[in-house]
């Protein structure tokens, strides 16, 4: 309504109030191209057929006088159409537009009110054929004589003049004259269309924003009815709105943010459980060797000692990782960098499982052709690939081998580790690097880790800008990749 009201104000204001001095302007422009065909038809001497052509079609009226002298003789005038021709124009007039003329620099434009009344008689039936006025005559006319006509104009004059040099030190002043249509009949006609458009306006624009407002306010108010649903956890709502284009975008937006949230509770939900259940575990083991060795005589042995403190070091390493994923996941931990060799931190890594190779015939292979050297945090990176290699042992398989191979290629290293276990399905391969996501959700006490060790190891690659993934086939086993920038490389002595 704003937008109307401000546009029917507009043309309220253009069309009338400032009718009359743009038509005056655009007559004066109209005149002043026409006044200098007249005078280039002057200049190059054509009769005066051309200029009466000129007057005929443009409705003007042109004097010609020769103003070489001091006095100014009339040359040529011609009328044709124009009211305000019918006012003889008096020399006293004519001497004064001509010192204007001359005092403007040979030019001057005038607006002039006139009013011109008399009586006159036909002498002579018109003749439609002719492109002049009809023969009148201006003398009074005797009451027995018919075909009286009243003349009365009243109006405004266009006078337009010019000094006009000529060859042989002679000159001309030419006077042009143009009637100024008085425009308060067309404002009164444009005030009536204004009144009617005003109204139809006015109606069109309350039912345009009543249509519009309906299709805004009712996706915006089914909206607004789901996410209250959705603050009070109904996730299984469904934001399906329907109408113009940006409440369909924030439909998506929030059908998707919905899906999050949903994931985020499934989440919560799993690390509530894992997180029992990892705890439960080792607490109720060290509660009961206490127990026992407490109530029964003979069973305070090393072998129930040592199983107490390997569940009190399970407790240790898996709140130890919590507080770590925590700390990569707010921006708490950054990383420091350093030139290493990764292929020496590999075989550091692994003579920790030196005894698992020895005791439980675990086969743990690395391949490697070049010492590889990268820019990294070395105790961030031996944490990726302990994490690799220990979850490659929790699922390796029957055959309990694990190949961990490295490739210097491009100025990139890349590390391998791979399993031969039972793999993972293709729809849960975008959920492993998920905060406390289990593919197997059935708890099986591990080998070794805590269960939260992808989480941690794409934290840390995110934080060297390390690409990283996995391929897997079910059945066939799975192999977990990174890559870093290869600072140099040098041929490993084996």
């Amino acid at each position: 309504m704003a937008f109307a009201a401000g546009m029917l104000v507009f043309l309220w204001v253009f069309q009338l109030a400032f009718l009359e001095t743009c038509y005056t302007l655009i007559k004066q422009a109209q005149v002043k191209s026409y006044a200098s065909q007249v005078i280039s038809a002057i200049k190059s001497g054509e009769d005066t057929d051309s200029i009466d052509t000129i007057l005929r079609r443009n409705e003007m009226s042109v004097y010609v006088y020769d103003s070489s002298n001091t006095i100014l003789e009339k040359k040529y005038s011609g009328e044709f159409n124009n009211p305000s021709g019918l006012r003889d124009i008096d020399m006293h007039e004519v001497y004064a537009y001509y010192r204007s003329a001359k005092e403007n620099g040979g030019k001057y434009t005038s607006v002039n009110a006139f009013e011109h009344h008399d009586m006159t008689y036909r002498t002579s039936a018109p003749n439609p054929q002719s492109e002049s006025r009809p023969n009148m005559s201006k003398r009074q006319a005797s009451p027995d004589e018919p075909a009286i006509d009243n003349h009365h104009y009243k109006g405004e004059n266009l006078i337009y003049c010019e000094i006009i040099d000529l060859s042989g030190n002679s000159e001309c002043f030419v006077l042009i004259t143009a009637l100024i249509t008085p425009v308060d009949s067309v404002i009164s006609t444009l005030r009536v269309q204004l009144i009617v458009v005003s109204v139809v306006f006015v109606v069109f624009a309350l039912a345009l924003a009543y249509i519009v407002s309906k299709r805004i306010s009712r996706p915006l108010g089914e909206i607004n009815e789901n996410v209250k649903q959705l603050a009070q956890r109904n996730y299984d709502v469904e934001f399906n709105s329907v109408g113009y284009l940006e409440a369909k975008e924030l439909s998506d937006t929030l059908n998707l943010t919905r899906k999050e949230l949903g994931k985020a509770e499934n989440l919560r939900q799993e690390l509530i459980a894992n997180i029992s259940h990892d705890l439960r575990t080792p607490l109720t083991m060290i509660t009961g060797y206490s127990e026992v060795m407490r109530d029964i005589p003979g069973e305070n042995t090393p072998e129930n000692v040592q199983v107490i403190i390997d569940e009190a070091n399970r407790l240790t390493s898996l709140v130890n990782d919590m507080l770590d994923l925590s700390k990569l996941q707010s921006g708490a931990i950054e990383i420091e960098r350093e030139d290493f060799s990764l292929t020496d931190a590999i075989e550091d890594i692994f003579k920790r499982y030196t005894k698992l190779r020895e005791q439980e015939g675990y086969n743990i292979v690395f391949k490697a052709d070049k010492n590889a050297y990268v820019s990294a945090d070395q105790i961030k990176m031996g944490q990726v690939l302990y994490n690799f290699i220990n979850n490659a042992i929790n699922h390796c398989g029957e055959d309990k081998t694990v190949i961990v191979t490295q490739k210097v290629s491009d100025k990139r290293v890349r590390v391998e580790v791979t399993d031969h276990g039972e793999g993972i399905p293709a729809d849960k391969l975008e959920y492993i690097w998920d905060r406390y996501y289990k593919v197997d959700k059935d708890h099986k006490r591990g080998v070794i880790g805590t269960g939260l060790g992808l989480s941690i190891v794409k934290n840390i690659l995110d934080l060297h800008g390390a690409r990283y993934g996995v391929k897997s086939k079910e059945g066939h086993g799975s192999t977990f990749w990174f890559e870093l920038d290869c600072v140099y490389s040098e041929k490993r002595n084996n």
